[in-house]
C-alpha cells in the first residue's frame, strides 16, 4: 500500500510503508479519540442528525460532515441556532448524550488494529478530543482502550478554544512535557486536521472515512487509509 505524503507546495508524493527503523522521530504521538481510536462517528452521527431533523432540520450526509464532525458541542450548538433561527431546546445535550451513550454501549467498536499501533509506536502517547472526559472514558472504556490513556487524555473542555485552534493539542503537548515541533497528531477530520497544523505539529490524516482530499487540503502533511500503516509511517525518514 502506497501513503500520501504531502510536499511543501501542497501537491503530493507516494510514500511506501514498510522499512527497518527502529526510532520514531517523534518524542509525542497525539490521537484524536471519535474516529481514531473508537469507530464512534457513524455511531453518534445518526442520533445527531435525528434529533435534528425532530427540530425540523433535515441533513445529508454531507451536511453532518461539513458542519458538525469533529466540533465542540458548543460549536454544533450554535450552528443548530443559525439554521433554526432559535434557541436548542433545554436538555437536547443531555438526551443526546443520554442517546448516543445508550448507542454506543450497544454497537461501538474500537478501529481496526488501533491496539496493535499503540503497542508498536514505541514512544509515548496520549488523546486530544473535542469530546468531554465523560465521553472518553465511556467510549474508550467500551473498547477497553481506557487503561492505555489512562491520566493522558485531554479535552477541549480544559481549553479557552476548541479545534481548529490548536489549544488542545498544545495543552496535550505542554501537560507532556514535549515541545510542540516533536509532536505527531492523528486525526481524521479537517477540523481536527487544521487545529494540528495551528500548533505546528506534523498532523497524519486518517481517511478511512474522510475522503483524503479533504484531509490533504486542510494542510495534512502525511495520509493513510489503514490504521495498522501508521507505524511504519511515523517512523519514516522525512
Amino acid at each position: 500500500m502506497e501513503l500520501h505524503q504531502v510536499n511543501a507546495r501542497g501537491g503530493g508524493v507516494a510514500l511506501k510503508a514498510g522499512g527497518n527503523a527502529t526510532k520514531s522521530r517523534f518524542e509525542l504521538i497525539i490521537f484524536d479519540c471519535d474516529g481514531v481510536l473508537v469507530d464512534s462517528e457513524s455511531i453518534t452521527n445518526k442520533i445527531f442528525s435525528g434529533m435534528l431533523n425532530e427540530l425540523g432540520i433535515f441533513v445529508s450526509d454531507e451536511d453532518m460532515f461539513e458542519r458538525f464532525v469533529g466540533r465542540s458541542m458548543p460549536q454544533c450548538l450554535e450552528v443548530i441556532e443559525a439554521l433554526s433561527g432559535r434557541a436548542v431546546p433545554a436538555g437536547f445535550v443531555e438526551d443526546y448524550y443520554a442517546r448516543s451513550t445508550r448507542a454506543l454501549k450497544s454497537d461501538l467498536k474500537a478501529v481496526a488494529d488501533i491496539g496493535l499501533v499503540l503497542d508498536s509506536v514505541g514512544v509515548p502517547y496520549c488523546v486530544a478530543s473535542s469530546g468531554t472526559h465523560d465521553k472518553m472514558n465511556t467510549t474508550l472504556g467500551i473498547t477497553g482502550l481506557l487503561s492505555k490513556f489512562r491520566g493522558r487524555m485531554y479535552s477541549v473542555t480544559e481549553v479557552a478554544n476548541s479545534k481548529p485552534a490548536p489549544d488542545v493539542f498544545l495543552h496535550a503537548a505542554k501537560q507532556s512535557g514535549v515541545p510542540a515541533a516533536a509532536c505527531a497528531v492523528i486525526e481524521d477530520t479537517p477540523t481536527g486536521v487544521r487545529a494540528g497544523v495551528a500548533a505546528e505539529m506534523t498532523v497524519f490524516g486518517y481517511c478511512a472515512v474522510t475522503p483524503q482530499k479533504r484531509l490533504i487540503e486542510a494542510g495534512a502533511h502525511y495520509t493513510f487509509e489503514r490504521m495498522r500503516d501508521l507505524p511504519a509511517l511515523l517512523f519514516s525518514p522525512r
